[in-house]
């Protein structure tokens, strides 16, 4: 009755079974897996926002496949401030999340079971888009060497005849890295040579740990490419969604994949007037909600290098930006293993690396942005266990 791409294994695995059971009798746990900021003790301009949701104009029905004009043209104003770059307002398609502006590219570039390039370690947020799409993933390798960098080897060989892009995370997560000049330069070249396109995310582009902060992919003009981002990560505002993706590139193709596009959103009709006329006031939050979060983050990190000091059982591996770290750990059991002997004995909640697609065991994950005192008493007892 039901369709072979929702056919998913839906039983609960042994991790969430045991957070389930623990919180159900009342366990008091320390959450080192928080990704939601509304839940981190965050100070919101509460009063700017919900007024931002009282202009007249949004009882007006007017549906703009891109979205209003105004609205993406506070998109232009963020690239053009926060990032140096000029983006065109006609590039630009509103969505209510970068899930659906995945969806928006994917059925854009591919036919079923066309194939798309994805990095591993990375969240696992793909591989669902990917199967409603009925498009195929293929992985390529991360490596790590005292920081990450692509394995060019696994791109070239995971390419095939069905290859329609490459998809990137800028900077990765969980691992916090960001793409080198060199490997932005090699990708355009491999792409242009081969005639596909790159997927670029960008959420957490804006969390870089120096004051030097990374280049956007939409100021690239080679390969037809496009960027994603938006309000859930910039302005740490999931709950309001809006995202969007930049389309760039040789002109020809850019003009191609607009107009395709166009008819894909204006198919959905999907994001609401009055968020959009919000926009400016919610995209402005970002310089508060930003500094607040890069000061979290930063503070976690070091406490976990203050505790990690002189051992030699857990590493901190190095990272470049986000909100997560990923500690290397003796790989003498399954992370899953570890992880669940972690909630039971020490009531700490973390990723274990199979979450994001770490090859092989010895990786664990953490959120940066917890609470300080949660991260702290956390590390401390995870450090306890090892």
């Amino acid at each position: 009755m039901f369709s072979q791409r929702t056919n998913w294994k839906l039983s609960t695995n042994r991790f969430t079974q045991t957070l389930e059971e623990l919180r159900a009798v009342g366990v008091e746990l320390i959450d080192l897996t928080v990704s939601n900021p509304t839940q981190c003790g965050l100070e919101y301009n509460s009063h700017a926002i919900l007024s931002a949701f009282q202009n007249p104009q949004a009882l007006t029905y007017d549906p703009q496949p891109k979205g209003i004009l105004s609205a993406r043209q506070e998109v232009v104003r963020y690239y053009r401030q926060d990032h140096h770059t000029e983006v065109d307002a006609e590039s630009i398609f509103l969505t209510t999340s970068t899930s659906e502006a995945y969806s928006f590219v994917f059925r854009l570039l591919c036919n079923p079971q066309d194939e798309i390039l994805v990095p591993k370690p990375s969240y696992p947020l793909f591989d669902f888009l990917a199967e409603l799409q009925d498009v195929s993933l293929v992985p390529y390798s991360l490596e790590y060497a005292q920081g990450w960098m692509v394995d060019f080897h696994s791109v070239e060989r995971a390419i095939t005849p069905r290859t329609r892009a490459i998809l990137l995370v800028h900077p990765n997560n969980p691992t916090g890295s960001y793409l080198r000049v060199e490997e932005i330069d090699r990708l355009n070249s491999f792409c242009n040579e081969r005639e596909i396109a790159l997927i670029v995310d960008e959420v957490f582009l804006d969390y870089a740990f120096t004051e030097l902060g990374q280049k956007s992919f939409a100021g690239i003009r080679d390969a037809l490419t496009f960027t994603l981002s938006g309000l859930s990560k910039i302005a740490a505002l999931p709950q309001m969604k809006v995202a969007w993706a930049v389309c760039t590139g040789p002109d020809l193709l850019v003009r191609e994949a607009v107009t395709r596009m166009e008819v894909i959103a204006d198919t959905y009709l999907s994001l609401n007037a009055p968020t959009q006329w919000a926009l400016p006031t919610l995209l402005e939050q970002r310089h508060s909600l930003r500094k607040q979060l890069l000061a979290r983050v930063k503070a976690n990190r070091s406490e976990l290098l203050r505790q990690l000091a002189g051992k030699t059982d857990c590493e901190l591996l190095e990272s470049e930006g986000g909100w997560y770290a990923v500690l290397r750990v003796p790989a003498d059991r399954s992370d899953e293993d570890r992880a669940i002997e972690l909630m039971k004995k020490q009531h700490v909640i973390v990723h274990p690396g199979h979450f994001f697609d770490f090859p092989r065991d010895g990786y664990l994950v953490v959120s940066l942005i917890a609470p300080l005192t949660e991260l702290a008493t956390g590390a401390q007892r995870l450090l306890a266990t090892l």
